[in-house]
């Protein structure tokens, strides 16, 4: 089952455990999946998670690659 929920900056910040700024600064720069509704940015929490489980990816395959 899909989770069809979608995150203010405020409720990702706090999801995350991150200040908004921090939130605001990374979703201008593209470093997180989002999108705007209006002028206001919103992140679908599904999207978010898969986007989580990537980045455990590659920092996982990255300190697999340096103890070679």
């Amino acid at each position: 089952m899909i989770d069809d929920t979608v995150f203010t900056v405020q409720e990702l910040a706090a999801y995350l455990r991150m200040k908004p700024v921090t939130i605001y600064k990374h979703a201008k720069a593209g470093k997180l999946p989002r999108f705007k509704v209006g002028a206001n940015w919103r992140f679908k929490k599904s999207t978010i998670d898969r986007w989580i489980a990537e980045q455990e990816d590659a920092e996982t395959s990255q300190t697999l690659v340096k103890s070679l």
